[in-house]
């Protein structure tokens, strides 16, 4: 859930990955819920969505070259540094997160924190 430019509303995304039934339904319960103003679907190639991850590794002197490396080729930014760890962000699409998350793995992952997918509509239409 997130804030939108009016401090009265807030945003919910709900990412499907499942029939149309499924979404026709999910709608429906939606729209009966008193507090609901308005049910948007968008499909794949009406929207922009992006996942953040926060992940922190084991990162030595002799690994460090290799960790910057790939958040070069990923465009991830590192947030922050140890002598033992560095802790990295990244924000793309979720195949893109977890592609980076899969080659953080060699490095002993500590800890990960993901938000889940975020949406806003592609183009001049507000949703």
């Amino acid at each position: 859930m997130g804030v939108t430019d009016d401090p009265t509303l807030s945003r919910i995304t709900i990412i499907v990955d499942s029939g149309n039934s499924v979404v026709e339904q999910m709608e429906k319960q939606l729209n009966k819920l008193v507090e609901v103003i308005k049910v948007r679907t968008l499909d794949e190639n009406s929207m922009i969505g992006r996942e953040l991850m926060l992940i922190k590794v084991n990162a030595g002197v002799r690994t460090r070259e290799n960790v910057l490396t790939i958040c070069q080729v990923m465009g991830a930014k590192v947030t922050d540094m140890t002598p033992t760890t560095m802790t990295m962000e990244i924000s793309d699409t979720p195949a893109r997160v977890d592609d980076f998350e899969a080659m953080m793995r060699s490095f002993n992952i500590l800890e990960v924190a993901r938000t889940g997918v975020i949406a806003l509509q592609k183009g001049p239409g507000k949703m």
